[in-house]
Protein backbone atom coordinates (compact mmCIF):
# COMPACT_ATOMS: atom_id res chain seq x y z
CA UNK A 1 0.00 0.00 0.00
CA UNK A 2 0.99 3.90 -0.87
CA UNK A 3 1.49 6.21 2.21
CA UNK A 4 -1.34 7.95 0.79
CA UNK A 5 -3.86 5.01 1.20
CA UNK A 6 -2.71 4.15 4.30
CA UNK A 7 -3.13 7.71 5.46
CA UNK A 8 -6.74 7.72 3.87
CA UNK A 9 -7.61 4.17 5.71
CA UNK A 10 -6.08 5.76 9.25
CA UNK A 11 -8.08 9.22 9.31
CA UNK A 12 -11.07 7.30 8.26
CA UNK A 13 -10.99 5.11 11.39
CA UNK A 14 -10.34 8.08 13.64
CA UNK A 15 -13.16 9.73 11.86
CA UNK A 16 -15.36 6.87 14.31
CA UNK A 17 -13.40 8.33 17.37
CA UNK A 18 -12.84 11.85 16.90
CA UNK A 19 -14.08 15.03 14.98
CA UNK A 20 -12.72 15.51 11.78
CA UNK A 21 -10.26 18.45 12.45
CA UNK A 22 -8.90 16.45 15.71
CA UNK A 23 -8.67 13.51 13.31
CA UNK A 24 -6.52 15.40 11.13
CA UNK A 25 -4.30 16.86 13.85
CA UNK A 26 -3.55 12.75 15.35
CA UNK A 27 -3.12 11.04 12.03
CA UNK A 28 -0.32 13.43 11.35
CA UNK A 29 1.37 13.39 14.68
CA UNK A 30 1.40 9.76 14.57
CA UNK A 31 2.36 9.49 10.56
CA UNK A 32 5.50 11.93 11.47
CA UNK A 33 6.24 9.73 14.77
CA UNK A 34 6.28 6.82 12.32
CA UNK A 35 7.57 7.41 9.24
CA UNK A 36 9.68 10.79 9.99
CA UNK A 37 7.44 12.63 7.08
CA UNK A 38 5.97 16.02 7.86
CA UNK A 39 2.83 16.66 6.59
CA UNK A 40 4.25 18.26 3.33
CA UNK A 41 6.43 15.57 3.08
CA UNK A 42 4.06 12.77 3.29
CA UNK A 43 1.68 14.33 0.35
CA UNK A 44 4.84 15.19 -1.40
CA UNK A 45 5.32 11.12 -0.79
CA UNK A 46 1.72 9.79 -0.87
CA UNK A 47 2.47 7.42 -3.89
CA UNK A 48 5.74 5.91 -2.50
CA UNK A 49 4.67 2.47 -0.93
CA UNK A 50 4.96 2.39 3.23
CA UNK A 51 7.25 -0.27 4.53
CA UNK A 52 5.77 -3.67 6.24
CA UNK A 53 7.55 -2.26 9.63
CA UNK A 54 5.68 1.24 9.16
CA UNK A 55 1.85 -0.03 8.12
CA UNK A 56 2.66 -2.09 11.47
CA UNK A 57 3.24 0.06 14.02
CA UNK A 58 0.33 2.34 12.70
CA UNK A 59 -2.06 -0.22 13.02
CA UNK A 60 -1.02 -1.11 16.75
CA UNK A 61 -1.06 3.07 17.21
CA UNK A 62 -4.63 2.58 15.74
CA UNK A 63 -5.66 0.29 17.67
CA UNK A 64 -5.07 2.32 20.94
CA UNK A 65 -6.55 5.28 19.62
CA UNK A 66 -9.48 3.76 18.87
CA UNK A 67 -10.36 2.26 22.33
CA UNK A 68 -9.76 6.32 23.37
CA UNK A 69 -6.14 6.28 24.67
CA UNK A 70 -4.78 10.04 24.49
CA UNK A 71 -2.68 10.29 21.31
CA UNK A 72 0.05 11.45 24.11
CA UNK A 73 0.14 8.43 25.98
CA UNK A 74 0.19 6.48 22.59
CA UNK A 75 3.47 8.25 21.36
CA UNK A 76 4.81 8.47 25.03
CA UNK A 77 5.47 12.20 24.18
CA UNK A 78 3.76 15.77 24.90
CA UNK A 79 4.66 18.97 23.48
CA UNK A 80 4.66 21.64 25.97
CA UNK A 81 6.62 24.68 26.52
CA UNK A 82 8.00 24.40 22.92
CA UNK A 83 9.89 21.04 24.31
CA UNK A 84 8.79 17.85 23.82
CA UNK A 85 8.62 15.84 27.26
CA UNK A 86 8.32 11.97 27.81
CA UNK A 87 4.77 10.64 29.60
CA UNK A 88 3.10 7.87 30.36
CA UNK A 89 0.11 6.93 32.40
CA UNK A 90 1.88 7.50 35.13
CA UNK A 91 1.43 11.43 34.78
CA UNK A 92 -0.98 13.76 33.41
CA UNK A 93 -0.63 15.00 30.18
CA UNK A 94 0.37 18.76 30.39
CA UNK A 95 -2.24 21.17 29.61
CA UNK A 96 -1.71 24.98 27.51
CA UNK A 97 -2.81 26.55 30.29
CA UNK A 98 -0.11 25.34 32.86
CA UNK A 99 2.06 26.94 29.89
CA UNK A 100 0.68 30.21 30.49
CA UNK A 101 1.17 29.52 34.77
CA UNK A 102 4.66 29.32 33.43
CA UNK A 103 4.65 32.21 31.39
CA UNK A 104 3.89 34.32 34.09
CA UNK A 105 5.99 33.10 36.79
CA UNK A 106 9.06 34.16 34.40
CA UNK A 107 7.85 37.39 33.35
CA UNK A 108 7.78 38.37 37.10
CA UNK A 109 10.72 36.57 37.91
CA UNK A 110 12.72 38.21 35.13
CA UNK A 111 11.06 41.69 35.79
CA UNK A 112 11.94 41.17 39.16
CA UNK A 113 15.15 39.80 39.52
CA UNK A 114 16.95 41.63 36.58
CA UNK A 115 19.28 43.88 39.07
CA UNK A 116 19.97 40.96 41.07
CA UNK A 117 23.12 38.67 42.19
CA UNK A 118 21.15 36.97 44.79
CA UNK A 119 20.38 33.21 43.52
CA UNK A 120 16.75 31.79 43.71
CA UNK A 121 14.90 28.97 44.76
CA UNK A 122 12.07 28.04 43.36
CA UNK A 123 9.76 25.06 44.12
CA UNK A 124 7.32 23.27 42.19
CA UNK A 125 4.53 21.10 44.42
CA UNK A 126 3.14 17.94 42.43
CA UNK A 127 5.82 17.64 39.66
CA UNK A 128 4.27 14.59 37.57
CA UNK A 129 6.17 15.12 34.22
CA UNK A 130 8.13 17.51 35.52
CA UNK A 131 7.33 20.10 32.79
CA UNK A 132 6.63 23.21 35.18
CA UNK A 133 9.91 22.68 36.98
CA UNK A 134 12.00 21.88 33.87
CA UNK A 135 10.42 24.70 31.88
CA UNK A 136 11.51 27.20 34.30
CA UNK A 137 15.23 25.94 34.58
CA UNK A 138 15.35 26.21 31.07
CA UNK A 139 14.09 29.54 31.39
CA UNK A 140 15.78 30.76 34.55
CA UNK A 141 19.11 28.85 34.33
CA UNK A 142 20.46 31.19 37.25
CA UNK A 143 17.37 29.68 39.61
CA UNK A 144 17.88 26.68 41.73
CA UNK A 145 14.80 24.16 40.81
CA UNK A 146 13.57 21.75 43.27
CA UNK A 147 10.27 19.73 42.60
CA UNK A 148 8.43 17.33 44.74
CA UNK A 149 5.80 14.49 44.31
CA UNK A 150 3.48 11.49 46.24
CA UNK A 151 4.30 9.29 43.46
CA UNK A 152 7.72 7.26 42.78
CA UNK A 153 6.58 6.67 39.16
CA UNK A 154 5.72 10.00 38.46
CA UNK A 155 8.72 11.20 39.76
CA UNK A 156 11.06 8.66 37.63
CA UNK A 157 9.09 10.46 34.81
CA UNK A 158 10.09 13.92 35.46
CA UNK A 159 13.78 12.66 36.24
CA UNK A 160 13.64 11.15 32.84
CA UNK A 161 12.80 14.51 31.50
CA UNK A 162 14.87 16.28 33.43
CA UNK A 163 18.00 14.48 31.95
CA UNK A 164 16.91 14.33 28.51
CA UNK A 165 16.21 17.89 28.29
CA UNK A 166 19.23 18.41 30.27
CA UNK A 167 17.70 20.64 32.98
CA UNK A 168 19.40 20.11 36.65
CA UNK A 169 16.03 20.05 38.90
CA UNK A 170 16.24 18.29 42.15
CA UNK A 171 13.18 16.02 43.10
CA UNK A 172 12.18 14.43 46.29
CA UNK A 173 8.96 12.46 47.14
CA UNK A 174 7.10 14.02 49.46
CA UNK A 175 3.18 13.81 50.29
CA UNK A 176 2.80 17.80 50.81
CA UNK A 177 -0.09 17.14 52.98
CA UNK A 178 1.72 14.91 55.28
CA UNK A 179 2.69 18.23 57.26
CA UNK A 180 5.43 15.90 59.18
CA UNK A 181 7.43 16.44 56.16
CA UNK A 182 7.54 19.99 56.02
CA UNK A 183 10.82 20.57 57.63
CA UNK A 184 13.18 18.32 55.52
CA UNK A 185 12.11 21.22 53.12
CA UNK A 186 13.55 24.69 52.68
CA UNK A 187 13.32 28.15 51.79
CA UNK A 188 12.21 29.13 48.71
CA UNK A 189 11.57 32.21 46.64
CA UNK A 190 8.70 30.70 44.38
CA UNK A 191 6.30 28.33 45.20
CA UNK A 192 4.20 26.63 42.23
CA UNK A 193 1.57 24.34 42.27
CA UNK A 194 -0.94 22.76 39.70
CA UNK A 195 -2.75 20.61 42.43
CA UNK A 196 -5.56 18.18 41.84
CA UNK A 197 -8.82 20.08 41.79
CA UNK A 198 -11.85 18.09 40.15
CA UNK A 199 -13.88 17.09 42.54
CA UNK A 200 -15.19 13.74 41.90
CA UNK A 201 -18.87 13.97 41.37
CA UNK A 202 -17.37 15.99 38.34
CA UNK A 203 -15.80 12.48 37.18
CA UNK A 204 -18.62 10.95 34.82
CA UNK A 205 -18.70 14.41 33.24
CA UNK A 206 -14.88 13.99 32.07
CA UNK A 207 -14.07 11.75 28.20
CA UNK A 208 -13.25 8.14 28.32
CA UNK A 209 -9.51 9.71 27.61
CA UNK A 210 -9.07 11.01 30.86
CA UNK A 211 -11.06 8.95 33.14
CA UNK A 212 -9.64 5.95 31.54
CA UNK A 213 -5.88 6.52 31.33
CA UNK A 214 -4.89 9.82 33.06
CA UNK A 215 -3.78 9.71 36.88
CA UNK A 216 -6.35 9.74 39.01
CA UNK A 217 -4.30 10.83 42.40
CA UNK A 218 -3.26 13.84 40.23
CA UNK A 219 -6.41 14.66 38.81
CA UNK A 220 -9.49 14.38 41.48
CA UNK A 221 -10.56 15.48 44.95
CA UNK A 222 -13.08 14.53 47.55
CA UNK A 223 -16.38 16.13 47.24
CA UNK A 224 -16.38 17.28 50.98
CA UNK A 225 -12.90 19.34 50.56
CA UNK A 226 -12.16 20.10 47.36
CA UNK A 227 -9.77 22.73 48.31
CA UNK A 228 -7.60 21.00 50.93
CA UNK A 229 -3.96 20.97 48.60
CA UNK A 230 -4.89 24.88 48.45
CA UNK A 231 -5.17 25.25 52.19
CA UNK A 232 -2.31 22.83 53.33
CA UNK A 233 0.11 24.86 50.79
CA UNK A 234 -0.98 28.34 51.51
CA UNK A 235 -0.31 27.02 55.13
CA UNK A 236 3.21 25.48 54.06
CA UNK A 237 4.35 28.91 52.45
CA UNK A 238 4.04 30.75 55.17
CA UNK A 239 6.60 29.32 56.55
CA UNK A 240 8.74 28.35 53.48
CA UNK A 241 8.46 31.62 51.77
CA UNK A 242 11.94 34.10 52.06
CA UNK A 243 11.10 37.70 52.43
CA UNK A 244 8.58 38.71 49.38
CA UNK A 245 8.04 35.60 48.17
CA UNK A 246 5.50 34.29 46.24
CA UNK A 247 2.95 31.39 45.39
CA UNK A 248 1.44 30.59 42.36
CA UNK A 249 -1.12 27.97 41.36
CA UNK A 250 -3.58 26.87 39.09
CA UNK A 251 -7.02 26.45 39.33
CA UNK A 252 -10.13 25.24 38.51
CA UNK A 253 -12.13 28.29 36.77
CA UNK A 254 -14.93 28.21 39.03
CA UNK A 255 -13.07 27.98 42.03
CA UNK A 256 -10.39 30.61 41.23
CA UNK A 257 -12.38 33.28 43.90
CA UNK A 258 -12.61 30.60 46.53
CA UNK A 259 -8.83 29.94 46.20
CA UNK A 260 -7.80 33.57 46.73
CA UNK A 261 -10.06 33.97 49.73
CA UNK A 262 -7.71 31.31 51.01
CA UNK A 263 -4.71 32.76 50.64
CA UNK A 264 -6.29 36.60 51.77
CA UNK A 265 -6.65 33.95 55.33
CA UNK A 266 -3.02 33.07 55.43
CA UNK A 267 -2.15 36.26 54.87
CA UNK A 268 -1.54 36.69 51.53
CA UNK A 269 -2.67 39.50 48.96
CA UNK A 270 -3.57 37.45 45.74
CA UNK A 271 -4.46 38.06 42.12
CA UNK A 272 -6.50 35.74 40.02
CA UNK A 273 -5.48 35.85 36.33
CA UNK A 274 -7.67 34.98 33.12
CA UNK A 275 -6.28 32.33 30.61
CA UNK A 276 -6.64 33.66 27.06
CA UNK A 277 -9.64 32.44 27.05
CA UNK A 278 -11.19 34.31 29.82
CA UNK A 279 -11.01 32.06 32.26
CA UNK A 280 -9.96 32.55 35.89
CA UNK A 281 -7.24 29.95 35.42
CA UNK A 282 -4.22 31.18 38.04
CA UNK A 283 -4.12 33.08 41.11
CA UNK A 284 -0.89 34.35 42.55
CA UNK A 285 -0.29 35.11 46.21
CA UNK A 286 2.28 37.85 47.31
CA UNK A 287 3.45 37.66 51.18
CA UNK A 288 5.55 40.55 52.34
CA UNK A 289 7.63 39.19 55.41
CA UNK A 290 10.73 41.12 57.25
CA UNK A 291 14.05 40.37 55.71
Amino acid sequence: MTTGEVYIDFIRELKTVYEEREAETISDWVFENVTGMKRWERRANQNKEIKNSEHQQLQKYLTELLQHKPVQYVLNEAWFYKMKFFVNEDVLIPRPETEELVEWIVNEFEAGNANSSKTRNILDIGSGSGCISICLKKELPGANLFAIDISEKALAVAQKNARDLNAPVDFLQIDILDENKWNTLFQYDIIVCNPPYIPLKEKDSLGRNVIDFEPAVALFVDDDNPFIFYQKIAKFSKNHLRANGRIYFEVHELQAEDIKGILENEGFTATIKKDIYGKDRMVRGKMVKKV
